[in-house]
Order: C-alpha cells, then sequence, then structure tokens
C-alpha cells in the first residue's frame, strides 16, 4: 500500500465452516493495529440463510463495540469466504458448506449494515496476510499453502496476489485451487471429477484416512487416525513412515509444478498440518531436492500469523479497495 492510512478503519470478517470470526482494524505505520473489537460466532451448516444472519450479527456487534466518534471511521467490510466467488459483482457461485449456490452476499451485507462489502477468497486473504505482514515478509514471489481438510494456496508473483483472470463469458477463473493440481492420472476420483487430485493423496484427512486403512482401522469410524497420529508415529511405525513419505512427496510434486510456472524464491505451509513444523517442511524439502532439475529449490517456511491470517487477509483486501 503506497499510503499510510490513519483514519481509515475496517471490519473484517473471516467466514469459516465452523466458526465465523471478525474483527474492526486500523492501518497505520506500515501494519494493521491490534483489533479495536473482534466477535466470533458458531457458522450454521448448509444453512445460507443461517449464515447470512450470522454474518450480520457478527457486524453488528463489532460495531456496536465501538464509540459514535470510532464507529463512523469504519469504511467498510472486508469478507474472506471459501468457495467459489465472482467477486467482481460479490457474489458467491458456490459455497457448499454454508450453503450459498449463486448467493449475493456483498448486496445482503450492505443492504442490512448500510457499509460497502469487499468480498475476496479466505485462503487468498490468508496467504495475502502472510506474504505482507508475516513469513513472506520481504519476498515478492511467494506460495502460501494451506494444508487441512483440503488444500489450497494463494501465489504472489512480482510483489502483484494472483488473482485468475476474466473469462470471455464473464466470471474470473480461479486461482490457487491446487488442492485440484492433479498428481496422479490414475489415483483416486475426486469429487471434482478428476483423479489423482493433491487434495486427495497430501491433505490432513487424506493422510488420516490412509494411515487408518493402512493400520485396518474405519476411516469413517470414531476410532479413525489422523495426521497428528501419523506425525506421532514417525520413528516408531514404519507404516506411518511410508505415509508420510508418500504424501510428502505427491506434495512437493505439486509445489514443484506450481513452482516452475510462476518462479516462486519462497514457500509457506500454513494450515493444520502446518504444526507439524520441521517434521513438513524438511521431508518436503528433501522431495523437492530429489525431483527438482530446472527450477531451484524455494526456501520452504512456515507461517506466522495463526488464525488471524485470514482475518488480517480480508483487512488489507478492503483497504486496498477503499483507498
Amino acid at each position: 500500500m503506497a499510503e499510510v492510512v490513519t483514519d481509515i478503519l475496517v471490519l473484517a470478517l473471516d467466514i469459516g465452516g465452523t466458526n465465523s470470526r471478525g474483527e474492526v482494524l486500523r492501518w497505520g505505520s506500515g501494519t494493521l493495529s491490534e483489533p479495536l473489537a473482534q466477535a466470533s460466532l458458531p457458522t450454521p451448516s448448509g444453512d445460507g440463510d443461517g449464515a447470512v444472519n450470522t454474518i450480520i450479527t457478527l457486524c453488528r456487534t463489532l460495531l456496536g463495540a465501538l464509540d459514535e466518534p470510532t464507529r463512523a471511521l469504519v469504511a467498510g467490510i472486508g469478507l474472506g469466504v471459501p468457495g467459489v466467488l465472482d467477486t467482481d459483482r460479490g457474489v458467491v457461485t458456490l459455497a457448499s458448506n454454508v450453503g450459498w449456490v449463486n448467493r449475493p452476499i456483498c448486496a445482503d451485507i450492505e443492504a442490512a449494515v448500510g457499509l460497502p462489502v469487499y468480498l475476496t477468497h479466505d485462503v487468498t486473504a490468508a496467504g495475502a496476510a502472510e506474504q505482507r505482514l508475516g513469513a513472506g515478509r520481504g519476498c515478492d514471489d511467494v506460495i502460501a499453502v494451506f494444508l487441512g481438510t483440503g488444500i489450497a494456496a494463494s501465489i504472489t508473483s512480482g510483489g502483484h496476489l494472483v488473482t485468475g483472470g476474466v473469462l470471455p463469458g464473464g466470471g474470473r477463473q480461479p486461482a490457487g485451487e491446487i488442492g485440484h493440481l492433479p498428481v496422479d492420472v490414475h489415483g483416486p476420483l475426486c469429487s471434482c471429477g478428476q483423479r489423482g487430485c493433491l487434495e486427495l493423496m497430501s491433505s490432513a484427512r487424506a493422510i488420516g484416512r490412509r494411515y487408518s486403512v493402512a493400520r485396518g482401522v474405519d476411516p469413517d469410524g470414531p476410532d479413525a487416525l489422523t495426521s497428528r497420529d501419523v506425525v506421532a508415529a514417525l520413528g516408531t511405525d514404519p507404516v506411518a513412515k511410508d505415509v508420510w513419505d508418500d504424501a510428502t512427496r505427491y506434495l512437493a510434486h505439486g509445489l514443484l509444478a506450481v513452482t516452475i510456472a510462476v518462479g516462486a524464491t519462497r514457500i509457506i505451509m500454513g494450515g493444520g498440518l502446518s504444526q507439524a513444523g520441521r517434521v513438513l517442511t524438511d521431508s518436503v524439502r528433501a522431495h523437492l531436492v530429489e525431483q527438482t532439475r530446472v527450477a531451484s529449490v524455494p526456501e520452504i517456511v512456515t507461517a506466522q500469523l495463526g488464525q488471524r491470517a485470514g482475518v488480517l487477509g480480508v483487512a488489507l483486501h478492503a483497504l486496498d479497495q477503499i483507498v
């Protein structure tokens, strides 16, 4: 951001599948303030109208926590949402966990709260925050990959966030959906219709499922094993080692493809699986060294901003539109 803004505040919301978080933040001295107000509420599952009401309640709660002079400085609402978005029109094309299909979410919130709403993808927001305020500071070419139930990434190239191009028929081409990068054309069938998508091979959920099956445990049952169990068993259970090696090899393969395409020099790993720390980064780095021939192996680090990354990135996105 070229100018330092000290008199504009933004209300930033990160809508997750389980919880929705919000903060009121001020930009100044090259960074975002500590929250002037913050709140969270459970996100209704599959209830589109309920999710909208939750967002409206969060907005009103956060604004109500401010005194009148401060409230008057709030210039807009940043909204980070998972799913397929048409950000130019402020429409959520599909967010199945929240229950939205072709939902004009910006118009809904603007009508209820009376402030402009700026929509962005939750992972795009989190990655942008890490690049500008966290583990990516000082680097203009970054892949921020978030590893949890699924896999998605935010890509910054030459200091610019890659958002995807506008299609001839309207709408925007998605960018950063590397969880659906095919890494094994003979692999399992994904719900998207492709085979061998990266998130079927390397996500936290995929790792837990594969370990459960290998240990004779129902992956959908109450005793299902998780990626945490795999990490805890490394060094003592050769089955866990095999599962981990396969998952991190596929992950390195997918990240190498993106690295070659965009020329990234740093990879940031976030999401629940990144809590494994060097167990994860060292394994991925070793596989990248094995696989890489044309490119150089990027620096690999873990995310720094934790659960606040989404809210901070949403705030940055909104401020970029306002200023």
